[in-house]
């Protein structure tokens, strides 16, 4: 018997591919004897099925396997929420690039088939927690499996802010922002502003200014277990925003301060058996080969 009997499903919202992928799952799965918990918002895209609907974070207390069908994006979001409940995550790819996300519509029956049959390969990932305070008061928390951004928001200005690891001042720095970056999501946002790609295995957090007033201030990689401090200036003509994953978004103002450190709970990631990082690199980013 498999060890994953109660399967979650969640399904991108407003995708008609998704659905399609989503529906030829769920038949799947039924026919197999496996017990399907729909996530409520993904159940109202499925006209007339019969299986179990639940909420996004009851998933992870009903379910034994949840499978996402989406891109990374709608990955991104169920980790936020599951990370805390242990529950492992399998991603079925009808977004972009599917660095996370990484079975293709064509295969579901054979590589979920797989999975259930125990031949798979977990990892383990480090989501980061972030919070702001302005003075005594929490001003918002959040988490995020690719990484926490610090932006001038709408407007095209550089903003000021200092940055202190583990207690330790690193620099005063002006620019368009700032990105923090887990190795998951070294090869998302932080990629495009110049920074490290880190093997998921690593524990390790990048930090990478995005377009510096001094060009000699570079991206660094320090340990994972490593508390960040950012204090914005207070010459800010912008209001600088802070977001997780590029969801959550809350507004700063002078003087506030924006604290990030790893979350306790980890995500399990189940990926097939053949899963290779390199090649995932290899044909996402279009890696030369002989």
């Amino acid at each position: 018997m498999s060890e994953f009997q109660n399967i979650g499903l969640i399904g991108r919202a407003q995708s008609d591919s998704a659905t399609v992928s989503l529906k030829r799952l769920m038949v799947y799965l039924q026919s197999e004897g496996y017990s399907v918990i729909l996530e409520k918002s993904t159940a109202d895209n499925v006209a007339g099925h019969s299986a179990r609907v639940s909420s996004k974070e009851k998933l992870g207390e009903l379910c034994d396997l949840v499978i996402v069908i989406g891109g990374d994006g709608s990955l991104l979001s169920a980790a936020r929420v599951l990370a805390k409940y242990s529950v492992p995550l399998l991603g079925i790819n009808r977004g972009r690039l599917g660095f996370l996300t990484d079975i293709s519509p064509n295969e579901i029956e054979v590589k979920v088939g797989e999975v259930l049959a125990g031949k798979y390969m977990a990892e383990s990932r480090f989501l980061l927690d972030m919070s702001v305070s302005r003075g005594e008061r929490s001003i918002g928390k959040g988490s995020a499996l690719n990484d926490v951004v610090i932006h001038p928001g709408e407007y095209i200005r550089m903003i000021e802010f200092d940055l202190f690891i583990d207690g330790q001042f690193v620099y005063t720095q002006r620019s368009d922002g700032l990105i923090v970056s887990t190795p998951t999501g070294s090869t998302a946002y932080a990629l495009s502003g110049g920074g490290p790609i880190m093997h998921p295995k690593l524990d390790a957090i990048a930090v990478v200014p995005l377009n510096p007033h001094t060009l000699s201030s570079r991206p660094i990689v320090v340990e994972g277990s490593s508390e960040f401090k950012i204090i914005i200036g207070n010459e800010n003509i912008a209001l600088p925003h802070v977001t997780c994953d590029g969801h959550e978004q809350f507004i700063t103002q002078p003087g506030d301060v924006i604290r990030i450190h790893k979350k306790p709970h980890r995500l399990t990631l189940v990926h097939p058996i053949n899963h290779n990082f390199y090649e995932t690199c290899r044909s996402k980013l279009n890696w030369q080969v002989k």
